[in-house]
Order: structure tokens, then C-alpha cells, then sequence
């Protein structure tokens, strides 16, 4: 048995291919099959199956395009209302996979529809557990993603309590050697506390695991929900599309309008700029929001457009342009695009340059705006007077902003601020409004 891993570090998304006797099952593909189809052709083996661990809300799965290709079957939880041709996968369900096994364990707790795959090696040993987004290495799922979303809807408190005994009836009582490869590291906004290893054992898990220590149910339950990071717009939209399934993905790219560089925009449209703010500061389409591509860009897309609604994509040349289009389709934006260009030559908006001095001798002259996420900015604020509004919520709460004084938006390093002046400078023009930038970490 070949087990091998394909990691996005872009959403520290993990998927896995499984090999056995010229025959692969794929677990929780990303959007591009492409990987998948050449890892098959590198190995001379032929794609049967594809199991989805639950209905994914950080990313599109290429589930039905890999079965429409090559026939292979997909696998998922009966409780997942798939809307694509599948088979059931559930409870003692096994995948023969010529002389090794994958059996279905129900794992609710991050979604009520979730499975984990025990694979039992041709030794009739328990060897793997392919843990999706229940069990992460020293972490599990968060259970607050499917009030809302998804065939079945749970509150989050009805989701821990399914977690801690998912852990303790189902995962904690695995022989402790059983290697875990969970569906995210590091990064993932599915989790709160991930290790920046990609797979572990169940014995390091109940060494490590803060989720899997001695407890009660109630705590449990409270030490899950507390601190969790903040939840992107696109969460729901994909749950959704992954339960529908979604179109095929190089086709889906090749109907994006590319357009000349001069080409007029339409009014009222939102035009998102991939290029470094030092670009961008030197020159924009007025009101273009500044969300760079060497960042977490999939994430701050997500959360602050919202899924369905029209923008424009611009980047610095065409090989970062595909970089971005293809980025935005990880998460099912693509359709959304009216458009794609670079370099646009109408990238005359200059942006104000602080001066870093004055604020600092006098900062009570200025309006801070403090963009951080929630738990960081519970951890302690940098300027005590400071506005505190998120980044995904910055564009629904321009109007407390006040413009009495210029204004300066900082966050911890200097992304999301570039982000939010962006939005902030294209919406007001009574005063001038800085980017602090990296210099925070001077304070």
C-alpha cells in the first residue's frame, strides 16, 4: 500500500491517494484534479474511488469531475444529501481495495455528516486513519460551521457534545499506533490549536491533543467553542456547492473574460488588485480593494466578498493573473469574475504615504482602526483608543468610522491593513486615510 499526500499550503488543505494493486481511492480532493490524474498516470494505476469525509466549507472538491472523467466511484455519508450519483458510505461500510480494506466510521462533531477511514492493511492490521476534519494533529474540527449550511443543520453546542463522543467512543479507543492524516495543518480555519505537523499518531493524540486530555462532557463542550477563529462569507456557499457537486474545473477558468488592459470597467462593480501594495500604492483604479496574492488570498476573498457577487480581477502580468484565477476557484469564485487584466494603464490612484514620525510623536491626532481578527484583538489592543472592526466586517461598518481626524488601520503584519485602507480610502474622502503597514511591529 502506497499512501500519498497533496498539501495546499494556500489553505493548508491535505488530500490523500491510496494505492493498492494498480487501483486508487482519492480522499478529499482539492478543486484541480489534475494532481490526482498524473499521480495515477506516474504510477500506471487506474482512479475507482473517491470518498468525501463530509460536505467541505473551506474549499471546492473535484469530486464529480474525477467521477465524470474517470468513472470512479464516489463514496460519502448517506446523511450528506449528496446530489450527485454516489454511494452510500457508513458505518462498517467497506471499500475492498484489492487485499486491504477502508471501512466508514460516523464521526459527527465538526458536521453532523462527517466520516473518518480506517484502512486495515492486507495483514488484517489497523494501520490508517484518514481523519477529515474531525481529528487534526493536536486539534479537532470546530463544531460552529453547519448552523446554517448543509442537508442536516446543528446548533454548535448539539456539535461538541457529538464531538466528545465521537473522540471517546470512536477515535480514542483506536490502538494507539493507527497513523492519522488529517485533512488540514496549520492555517486551516477549521480548527484553533493545529500543530504544524501533517500526520500523527492516536497515541500522540492522547498525549497532546488538549481535546483528548481528561474531561468533562461540559467542558469539553465549552473548550471547543471558546476562541475559535472568525468564519469566512464562502463558508456556506461551498458546504452547498460541494453537496451539489461543481463544474468542472479547467472549463470553469477558460470562461472567464480576459480583458484588454484599458478596457472600461463597469461603475458600481468591485475590482479586487492582486499586486503588492507597493504597486497598488503607487497607482490604482480608485475604490480597487488591495488583496494581495502572496498572502492568504483564497481566506480574505471569501471573507470579504461575498459568494455570488460581481468583481473584477486585476494582477500584475498574465502568469499571476492564471495564479489568481485559479486561486479564486478553489473556493468556487471563479463565476463571479466579470473579468480578468493586468497591468491596466487607468492605475492612476496614488495612495496617501504616512508620516510614520508624526504618528508616533502624536498619535491621539489620528483615528486608529484595528483590523485584527476577534481573539487577537481580545488578547490586548496596540493603541488603547483604538477602533476595533475585523477586516470581514470593515465593509459594513464604514459609517462609525469617524472623519473628524485623518485615519490610520494597522493590523499584526501588515495584510489585512493594506486590505482595509484599500476599502476604507475608496469609500472616504473627506480625510486621508494611512496604512501603518509593517512598521506595527516597531510598537
Amino acid at each position: 500500500m502506497l499512501i500519498h499526500q497533496f498539501y495546499d499550503t494556500d489553505l493548508a488543505h491535505a488530500s490523500y491517494a491510496v494505492l493498492r494493486a494498480g487501483q486508487i481511492i482519492v480522499i478529499d480532493p482539492a478543486r484541480n484534479p489534475q494532481p490526482y490524474y498524473d499521480f495515477a498516470t506516474l504510477h500506471e494505476a487506474s482512479i475507482v474511488g473517491i470518498i468525501e469525509t463530509h460536505p467541505h466549507a473551506d474549499f471546492i472538491s473535484s469530486h464529480l469531475e474525477i467521477h465524470e472523467t474517470t468513472g470512479a466511484t464516489i463514496y460519502v455519508s448517506r446523511l450528506l444529501g449528496a446530489h450527485y450519483p454516489h454511494q452510500t458510505f457508513d458505518e462498517g461500510d467497506i471499500i475492498p481495495l484489492s487485499d486491504i480494506q477502508l471501512q466508514a466510521i460516523n464521526t459527527p462533531g465538526h458536521s453532523p455528516d462527517s466520516i473518518c477511514v480506517l484502512v486495515t492493511d492486507e495483514n488484517g492490521q489497523t494501520t490508517t486513519l484518514f481523519s477529515g476534519d474531525t481529528l487534526f494533529v493536536g486539534d479537532v474540527g470546530r463544531p460552529d460551521l453547519r448552523e446554517e449550511a448543509g442537508n442536516i443543520t446543528a446548533k454548535k453546542e448539539d456539535l461538541a457534545r457529538q464531538m466528545y463522543h465521537t473522540t471517546r467512543h470512536k477515535l480514542m479507543t483506536l490502538p494507539e499506533e493507527v497513523v492519522v492524516y488529517p485533512a488540514h495543518g496549520p492555517g486551516s480555519l477549521c480548527g484553533k490549536n493545529m500543530s504544524p505537523d501533517l500526520q500523527t499518531t492516536i497515541g500522540r493524540e492522547l498525549r497532546e491533543n488538549y481535546a483528548l486530555q481528561l474531561m468533562d462532557e461540559l467542558k469539553f463542550v465549552k473548550d471547543l467553542i471558546a476562541d475559535q477563529p472568525f468564519t469566512p462569507q464562502y463558508f456556506g456557499f461551498d458546504v452547498e456547492l460541494n453537496k451539489q457537486g461543481a463544474p468542472a474545473y479547467a472549463p470553469s477558468l477558460a470562461a472567464i473574460p480576459r480583458l484588454p488592459a484599458d478596457s472600461i470597467l463597469a461603475n458600481g462593480t468591485l475590482i479586487i488588485d492582486t499586486r503588492p501594495k507597493a504597486d497598488f500604492n503607487s497607482g490604482h483604479i480608485k475604490g480597487a480593494i488591495n488583496l494581495q496574492l502572496q498572502g492568504k488570498f483564497e481566506t480574505w476573498l471569501g471573507a470579504i466578498i461575498a459568494p455570488e457577487e460581481p468583481f473584477y480581477l486585476i494582477a500584475a502580468d498574465e502568469a499571476r493573473l492564471e495564479t489568481a484565477l485559479a486561486r479564486a476557484a478553489k473556493i468556487g469564485y471563479e463565476g463571479q469574475i466579470k473579468g480578468a487584466l493586468f497591468n491596466p494603464p487607468q492605475a492612476k490612484q496614488i495612495s496617501d504615504e504616512l508620516n510614520l514620525e508624526a504618528f508616533k510623536a502624536n498619535p491621539d491626532d489620528f483615528t486608529i482602526i484595528d483590523t485584527r481578527n476577534w481573539n487577537e484583538i481580545n488578547a490586548g489592543l496596540l493603541f488603547k483608543d483604538a477602533l476595533t472592526i475585523p477586516l470581514p466586517e470593515i465593509r459594513n461598518r464604514i459609517a462609525e468610522i469617524p472623519t473628524d481626524k485623518p485615519i490610520v488601520v494597522h493590523c499584526a503584519a501588515g495584510y489585512r491593513s493594506a486590505a482595509a485602507r484599500s476599502i476604507l480610502s475608496g469609500q472616504i474622502s473627506s480625510v486621508p486615510v494611512y496604512d501603518l503597514g509593517e512598521a506595527v511591529t516597531t510598537f
